[in-house]
């Protein structure tokens, strides 16, 4: 992909969330996990790349101890279409008797995130929680029912980009959550 085409992808999608929506969002979900997460001393797993902007906005806002490790698992790359579960960089924090928040971009299938914290489980954590920034609205969740246990918004079932969500590798940094034309 160009810069031309990046940009002209940008140029024409549509804005689905702005920055200050995104904001307010994050602000709500920092709240609610503040109520569960203040005495449990947990470990915020934050899920590369998709996850690093929206993270790193909620830990500032999370105000108890906590501690921050990451991991990097994808389906993507730089695809539009996912396939099996690569992991890159496994957490390297103990997580045996802790508890454990997921922290991603999207839940859209599911099938990423799902695999992330039986991982964590089979690691020993005590309880595993998720944070997503965008829940995507369809019935393709890797099991009925399947939801993250603090979601910042739901979208329509559209291909999304912006606040840590790429195309094509682009555009995790657009201010804003937009959806792809045409897709």
């Amino acid at each position: 992909m160009t810069v031309d085409e990046a940009n002209q992808v940008l140029t024409e999608a549509d804005l689905l969330v702005g920055e200050a929506g995104v904001a307010a969002a994050i602000g709500r979900l920092a709240g609610e996990i503040t109520d569960q997460l203040r005495e449990a001393n947990p470990v915020v797993l934050c899920v590369m790349n998709g996850g690093l902007i929206f993270a790193g906005q909620l830990v500032t806002k999370l105000v108890f101890p906590l501690e921050i490790e990451y991991c990097h698992a994808t389906r993507y790359g730089h695809e539009t279409a996912g396939a099996g579960l690569n992991w890159i960089v496994r957490p390297r924090q103990e997580l045996r008797g802790r508890t454990v928040l997921l922290v991603d971009d999207i839940l859209d299938e599911g099938i990423t995130l799902a695999a992330i914290a039986d991982y964590c489980r089979e690691q020993g954590a005590a309880r595993v929680l998720m944070a997503v920034l965008v829940d995507k609205r369809h019935d393709r969740k890797v099991s009925p029912g399947f939801r993250a246990d603090f979601t910042g918004m739901e979208t329509e079932d559209r291909f999304l980009f912006g606040y840590g969500l790429d195309y094509k590798g682009y555009w995790r940094n657009a201010p804003g959550i937009y959806a792809v034309k045409g897709l």
